[in-house]
């Protein structure tokens, strides 16, 4: 211990502990061994914690199983720290049933077993410890040792709660959010977000931006929504950076910058939140807050589709195709069209069925190119149902039938596209007026099946 980093009275302190250990007196070691370690001096707390944990001292087998464990004053070794937490456990020394909990749940010095984890926690949390009581209550919510109880787990997280734990605050809140085991209230949930954020933790922080940017639980106020989130922003709450971006850009509760937004997407995207990549993609594509850069959008499209967001692999296989900041490579392009289009993306689903048909990346096939325009074209898709109201037309991949052609383009037009409903006529010239009425009839037919379908697509390659 570096004694001249110490005040003259600690000093006294740390000699009147010194003889007393150097004695054999097990407390004396054990304040000892906390001094040393308050001045990070490790080699001598963990010489008089193992004297002191050794006389049986289940303070000192606590800490000095974490010693072992973080691997401070000696090697890390979990055997030897779930031994020490064991001993010290036994004894009824609360931090020490938790820690041993601890360890059960993530297999480190003994094999894992989430019934001996709930079961020391139990312990540590019927003494009062509310870190403990909230590890109890995450086990019955997450069914970890025992079945899964809401009421258990209310009734622990209540309890450390009521002790001030912001995780247990921050949980409660959840549960009244999700109604777990009680009705949702988003008022009550809001009550206990608060509570945890007003003690900094960054999650319950988020969650309270978010109430006041949705107006949830509360009258919504886009100012202390931007002032949350940007609290929780700090500490490096990922979702509450993709969120802040989001007000940013949008000029929500905030004048509108979008260099601002661009940088906390940014930092929300080096964590990996797939939005906020798909949304860097986007600024860096578009030149919005930062200069155009086809290279990086690229790279974060293409981080955010290795991800499965399908927007993002949709926009990649429109860079390929068209060869934005890339060399044109239209069996890349198929491939990320594929690779959405399987996801349900309908304009991936539309281009896909375009490359089939034009034999672009793929092998020429009109029967997969009307496979993937019906599948865009039954979302909705207006330039799909074009495209497959043309395949019907002229009988590629489909048998020729005019009343079905007529009926997508009747469709397509109706969902706004101009090509269709210039183009509707000249298909209208081959039918009589009872196929025109039956098209008619099947595409309000269709309309009724389908209502509640959007209109807003992305264009087409």
């Amino acid at each position: 211990m570096d004694r001249q980093n110490t005040t003259r009275e600690n000093y006294q302190t740390y000699m009147w502990f010194r003889q007393a250990a150097e004695r054999g007196n097990a407390y004396a070691q054990f304040n000892l061994g906390l001094m040393c370690k308050k001045e990070r001096d490790y080699d001598s707390a963990f010489t008089w914690l193992r004297l002191a944990a050794q006389q049986g001292l289940a303070f000192a087998q606590n800490h000095l199983g974490s010693m072992y464990y973080h691997g401070r004053g000696v090697a890390h070794n979990d055997a030897e720290a779930a031994r020490w937490f064991r001993r010290a456990a036994e004894q009824g020394e609360a931090s020490a049933q938790q820690n041993l909990g601890l360890m059960y749940r993530k297999g480190k010095g003994v094999e894992q077993n989430h019934e001996q984890a709930l079961a020391w926690f139990q312990r540590a949390a019927e003494q009062g410890s509310a870190s403990a009581q909230t590890l109890l209550a995450e086990c019955y919510l997450a069914g970890q040792g025992a079945p899964v109880s809401y009421e258990q787990a209310m009734n622990w997280f209540r309890k450390a709660a009521l002790q001030s734990d912001a995780v247990a605050q921050l949980n409660l809140g959840l549960m009244f959010k999700r109604g777990q085991g009680v009705d949702a209230s988003d008022e009550q949930a809001l009550c206990w977000f608060r509570q945890s954020a007003a003690q900094g933790n960054p999650m319950a922080q988020r969650h309270v931006g978010v109430a006041y940017a949705d107006g949830v639980g509360v009258r919504a106020d886009p100012l202390r929504a931007v002032a949350w989130l940007q609290r929780a922003a700090e500490q490096g709450d990922r979702d509450a950076q993709f969120n802040l971006g989001v007000m940013l850009a949008n000029g929500q509760g905030a004048e509108q910058d979008e260099h601002r937004a661009l940088q906390w997407y940014a930092r929300a995207a080096e964590q990996g939140h797939v939005l906020a990549q798909y949304n860097l993609g986007s600024m860096y594509a578009n030149g919005r807050g930062t200069p155009r850069d086809e290279y990086r959008a690229l790279e974060w499209y293409r981080r955010a589709a290795e991800q499965g967001a399908a927007n993002a692999q949709f926009n990649l296989g429109v860079i390929y195709a068209s060869g934005q900041g890339v060399p044109r490579d239209d069996s890349q392009a198929a491939h990320w069209y594929r690779t959405a289009a399987e996801q349900g993306d309908a304009s991936a689903q539309n281009n896909l069925g375009v490359m089939y048909a034009n034999g672009q990346g793929v092998p020429q096939d009109d029967a997969m190119a009307v496979y993937w325009y019906s599948q865009a074209a039954e979302q909705g898709h207006a330039l799909a149902q074009y495209n497959l109201g043309g395949m019907y037309n002229s009988g590629r991949g489909v048998a020729r039938d005019a009343v079905r052609s007529y009926m997508w383009m009747l469709l397509a037009a109706d969902a706004g596209d101009e090509t269709a409903n210039a183009n509707k006529a000249i298909v209208a010239r081959r039918l009589t007026p009872a196929e025109i009425g039956s098209a008619v009839d099947q595409s309000r037919l269709w309309l009724i099946a389908h209502a509640g379908l959007g209109k807003g697509v992305r264009g087409a390659a």
